[in-house]
């Protein structure tokens, strides 16, 4: 990312094998350099924020390659910073035949299955971390808008998840008067390293690790087909990440974000979609040195193996197809579940809003016409009462209810870090157009937080959306009915299920969910294409 600097450490070390394995050359343990100073009078290289890392390759519009992570903070705790945590060996094995290890000295390996281990490296020159940091945000875009802001004040700032998603930037950046950072200091003095042991001895890999598996690598309950890299990551752990084509990547993103059994249409609207966020979040683990995650973090991807012939022909039929807005990729936000009511971009996250997500009612336009937008809160329990029409009113969490207890809120606040002592009191503050809560407010003994947009589900995980109705039910007890699941913006898929069973086509599912914007063909945009550093 802009303005990062790198701490170049050459790292030396010795291969281990596994029984079985096969090794081109072994290779002894050379010493380990400390990073060189900058040219000129001789001053001290500053403080680094994070360990080095590589960014991923530019992905280029013509043959378009992800690199996606299967798992990421691989290993155990550094014990210099907190307490040290056990960590499971690293279990790679082939579907059939062989694995082929590569590691960063060029050396190859060969076995039907490695069992890597995990072997602290001191440094003989250890250094200190020094970022300021603002977070922890419920999301990345959340962190990306303060992100820019921060950028705004005149600061080099990077989004990085250690656990929640947080900005980093230099620890002498400026930051606007409304966003409150910490210093954060880490002092390393070894590094983490991956091991294979055998009865001759154990020896270390070097870093990167390419892994070629010809007939494909299993990974937890999966079959991918790589090419694989284990790689160091940004917080000294490690990463293990398929190099996966888009087209192939979407295989196992659209069956398990909307379902393979969904109508045609329905699943080349999704197939769309998937292809369009995934080229517009390139960046989204940059300082990790990869693109996407495949976790809810990111999309859900799994073996694409499993992919039936109807997803498989709704991303041929879609093939290099994205939907666009000023000439590039839009923000292809979607959700299980809107309610019957879309909320608009700003009132999921705290961003700008953007013309083609605005709140709407997703229902005939008969049915549209009973509840005008912004929605008056007064009208909001009439339309959870029912379906009033509206596109995917069949979905489990259309309608929903729930209870939370003063012990419960006391809890999640907790978690979060914010204890606020007994709770007496929640109210909503301010709702957006589409009824949705933007602000709630919780009290207590100890003081009054107010959870803002997507830091409410992400604090209450117990709440589809945050499309409700809150009234008290008792001493300590409040009442929640509520519809929809997921923050309501962009494509309901169950929705866009139910239209495509009316006989919607895909391109007008997409026009309902995304006025204005325009099919492309990747190529179109290729230089609006995010990512590569």
């Amino acid at each position: 990312m802009p303005g990062q600097r790198s701490l170049r450490w050459l790292l030396g070390l010795v291969l281990l094998l596994n029984g079985g394995c096969q090794a081109s050359d072994r290779a002894p343990l050379p010493r380990v350099q400390p990073p060189p100073l900058p040219s000129g009078s001789g001053a001290v290289e500053p403080a680094p924020l994070n360990w080095s890392v590589p960014p991923p390759p530019a992905v280029q519009a013509g043959n378009p390659v992800l690199w996606v992570a299967l798992a990421s903070r691989l290993g155990p705790r550094d014990g210099n910073s907190s307490p040290e945590s056990p960590a499971a060996p690293l279990r790679l094995r082939a579907a059939t035949g062989e694995l082929s290890l590569v590691d960063g000295a060029g050396q190859r390996f060969v076995a039907p299955a490695f069992t890597l281990h995990w072997r602290w490296l001191p440094l003989p020159q250890p250094f200190t971390l020094r970022r300021r940091v603002l977070g922890p945000f419920a999301s990345y875009e959340s962190a990306e808008a303060a992100a820019r802001r921060w950028a705004a004040a005149g600061a080099q700032p990077r989004i990085a998840r250690p656990a929640e998603w947080e900005v980093w930037a230099a620890p002498d950046s400026p930051a606007p008067s409304d966003l409150s950072t910490r210093l954060v200091e880490r002092r390393q003095s070894r590094r983490l390293m991956l091991e294979l042991r055998r009865a001759e001895g154990a020896v270390v890999l070097q870093g990167p690790i390419r892994i070629e598996a010809p007939a494909g690598l299993l990974w937890q309950d999966g079959r991918y087909g790589g090419p694989f890299r284990l790689q160091s990551d940004a917080h000294g752990g490690w990463t293990l990440l398929e190099e996966v084509p888009l087209e192939r990547y979407l295989e196992g993103v659209v069956p398990h974000e909307i379902g393979a059994g969904s109508p045609p249409a329905a699943l080349a609207a999704q197939a769309v979609l998937a292809r369009t966020w995934a080229v517009k979040n390139l960046i989204r683990y940059g300082v990790d040195g990869y693109h996407l995650c495949a976790d809810t973090q990111c999309q859900v991807y799994s073996d694409p193996g499993q992919a039936s012939a109807s997803v498989r022909a709704a991303i041929v039929a879609t093939r290099g197809q994205v939907l666009t807005a000023a000439g590039g990729p839009i923000q292809a936000v979607y959700h299980a579940s809107n309610g019957g009511v879309a909320a608009g971009l700003e009132e999921a996250w705290d961003v700008e809003p953007v013309p083609y997500l605005r709140p709407f009612v997703d229902a005939p336009p008969a049915a549209a016409l009973r509840w005008p937008l912004p929605l008056a809160a007064k009208a909001l329990p009439s339309l959870l009462q029912g379906d009033g029409g509206a596109y995917g009113a069949d979905h489990p969490r259309f309608r929903w209810q729930r209870q939370l207890t003063a012990g419960r809120l006391a809890e999640a606040m907790a978690a979060r870090g914010t204890a606020v002592g007994a709770v007496g009191s929640i109210k909503v503050i301010e709702r957006g157009a589409s009824g949705r809560v933007v602000d709630l407010e919780i009290g207590g003994s100890a003081g009054r937080v107010v959870l803002r947009r997507d830091a409410i589900r992400r604090t209450l995980r117990e709440l589809p959306s945050t499309l409700f109705t809150l009234t008290p039910a008792g001493e300590g007890v409040w009442r929640l009915e509520g519809g929809g699941f997921g923050h309501g913006a962009g494509l309901s898929q169950a929705g866009a299920i139910d239209l495509a069973r009316r006989g919607w086509s895909s391109d007008r599912i997409l026009q309902h969910y995304y006025p204005g914007t325009a099919l492309q063909p990747l190529e179109a945009i290729g230089s609006a294409l995010q990512g590569g550093g």
